[in-house]
């Protein structure tokens, strides 16, 4: 267990971290600076429940099938090559990918690339469907075979984008998003955050969101929810999170001005808290 640092900017401040994968990463390094975390992890994440699909991708992928690959997350790679390795395909799969153009969305990506031996030729200025969109929106995808790998749900704003542009599209969907809690954890988030017992809320990813006002609805409390959120400072890893609260009227009162990861988030959340 990592030691909380008594004089660090966080010192005496309850942090709520609704992270998964990356929880006792996230929660170390709060620590560190004083902060004591909350765990309430949200969110789990499984491999589809159907793996044929994605076996049939990676099959293209090794053939070089594709021209141009889309990444929106370095999950994502990361199932895929988990999968490929599992299949026999691993080896095939990177080297088919090495010949295909890349467009990542996003630093992770990058990250789950670069552990493959792969970087990206093309990046998104913003980690967004929006900043996929322009830059795909430069290249010439006429004739094109695209293959885009997707999380959670389906995004027509962007396969609507590529078809637009004359291309076929292969998507992938390698993971699903399955509740990590019951809704007793939750419940008690919501009620500690009404009591005003946490200084801080760390969103790192649009499903736990979503996980948390289900939990409210079904359980009556969207009122004492967002009376919550209302005293409650409410961090977001960045942009996509970030549209998300906000669609949902949550205000955002920290978010990384770039590279939208682990670090940066808790670098903002402690500069944010240890102003007066």
């Amino acid at each position: 267990m990592t030691e909380q640092n008594a004089s660090g900017p966080l010192t005496g401040r309850v942090v709520a971290l609704a992270e998964n994968r990356f929880l006792d990463a996230l929660a170390k390094m709060l620590e560190k600076e004083g902060a004591t975390a909350m765990r309430v992890p949200l969110i789990s994440i499984l491999d589809a429940e159907d793996m044929e699909p994605v076996d049939a991708w990676i099959t293209q992928a090794s053939a070089k099938w594709f021209d141009l690959c889309v990444f929106m997350t370095g999950e994502g790679i990361r199932r895929i090559a988990s999968r490929a390795e599992r299949i026999g395909q691993k080896e095939s799969l990177i080297e088919g990918l090495s010949h295909s153009a890349i467009l990542t969305r996003g630093p992770k990506p990058i990250a789950a690339l670069k552990e493959l031996g792969l970087s990206p030729s093309l990046q998104a200025p913003a980690p967004t469907t929006d900043g996929l969109i322009a830059i795909l929106a430069d290249q010439a995808l006429a004739g094109k075979r695209v293959g885009v790998q997707l999380h959670g749900n389906d995004n027509p704003p962007l396969i609507s984008a590529i078809e637009g542009a004359g291309a076929t599209v292969n998507i992938v969907k390698p993971y699903r998003y399955a509740p990590a809690s019951d809704g007793t954890q939750v419940i008690e988030l919501i009620h500690a955050m009404s009591k005003g017992q946490v200084d801080l809320l760390a969103i790192t990813s649009s499903p736990q969101v979503d996980r948390l006002f289900e939990v409210a609805r079904e359980n009556n409390l969207e009122p004492e929810l967002r009376d919550g959120l209302g005293n409650t400072l409410v961090a977001s890893v960045g942009p996509v999170a970030s549209e998300t609260l906000e669609r949902l009227g949550v205000r955002v009162d920290v978010c990384p001005d770039d590279r939208f990861v682990m670090k940066r988030l808790v670098q903002a959340i402690s500069e944010r808290m240890s102003r007066p």
